[in-house]
């Protein structure tokens, strides 16, 4: 294992279920387009994240909103500052959630934008066909209020994260497209959950048009939300088709931990993504493990 001096995890969670109301965590028996999530449906603090990155030189973190209750979307902001203040630093970039299509949406941006250490928002547009048709969140794309509401995240120095299903990816071109000074950080290489060949060879389409928008970035994250199973060898194609596209100085390492946590632990991840860039030059691995988030999230 080639370790680099320094690593930033560009996406990762945590929660105190006594700090906010996170509904899914709560909902006992209820399982996700991830698999079970039983395992991980207790607290997850920044204790916890250490104890799993171990010897990793992870240097710093991004946090990024975790299906908190909306009401509650704000408590939580203003309760990773605190964590961040409170000793270890972590989290260094908090990614916070708001409805941008909300009335008040503009009072809860200036509300959230009180804490040091925001950099963005995340509202999810896709997980996957299924969730995605019972919240209605595919929709948002097409809502005017909701995209005046995103062009206006750059005037306030936010980036937004954008996390949707490969089928999404050709309208969300199109509206970044428009916005060229807002950058955007695609999830989890746009989330093939489709491996068939079809569907790889459409994703790899639609990723690369994309990746032609400048202010466009893309972390390499979250591939076991799709394939519990998965092995570097597995996620090779993915991984390197989306670096390719869009060059290292716009791709970023995300753990997604603890989501991640289970099927795989912390230094599985970075052995699998540490043994897919070893042809890569010191540099470049830089770039990816540290640079993009550093410089992207302003860290």
């Amino acid at each position: 294992m080639n370790l680099p001096d320094a690593i930033i995890d560009a996406h990762h969670h945590l929660w105190d279920l006594q700090a906010c109301r996170y509904p899914w965590l709560m909902a006992k028996g209820v399982r996700r387009f991830f698999g079970d999530p039983t395992p991980i449906q207790k607290n997850y603090l920044v204790g916890d994240f250490l104890a799993d990155i171990g010897e990793l030189p992870v240097a710093a973190s991004v946090h990024v909103q975790v299906g908190v209750e909306e009401t509650h979307a704000v408590a939580e902001t203003r309760w990773l500052q605190a964590v961040a203040e409170s000793g270890t630093g972590f989290p260094q970039g908090i990614v916070a959630f708001c409805d941008l299509a909300a009335p008040d949406a503009q009072a809860k941006l200036e509300a959230h934008r009180e804490a040091p250490n925001l950099r963005g928002i995340r509202q999810i547009l896709g997980r996957s066909p299924e969730e995605d048709a019972a919240t209605g969140s595919h929709l948002l794309l097409e809502n005017p209020v909701w995209v005046k509401n995103l062009a206006g995240l750059a005037e306030r120095g936010l980036s937004f994260d954008l996390q949707l299903i490969p089928s999404q990816l050709p309208a969300a071109r199109a509206l970044l497209a428009k916005i060229p000074a807002l950058r955007a950080a695609l999830c989890h290489c746009g989330s093939p959950f489709q491996q068939d060949p079809e569907s790889l060879a459409d994703w790899k389409t639609q990723l690369r048009a994309l990746a032609e928008l400048p202010n466009v970035y893309c972390k390499l994250s979250g591939f076991g939300m799709f394939d519990p199973a998965w092995s570097a060898t597995s996620i090779r194609p993915i991984v390197l088709e989306t670096i390719e596209a869009f060059t290292p100085e716009r791709c970023m390492f995300g753990s997604n931990f603890p989501v991640e946590k289970l099927c795989s632990d912390y230094r599985k991840v970075w052995a699998a993504y540490d043994a897919l860039t070893q042809d890569f030059t010191a540099a470049e691995r830089r770039q990816v493990f540290h640079n993009t988030a550093r410089d992207f999230y302003a860290l």
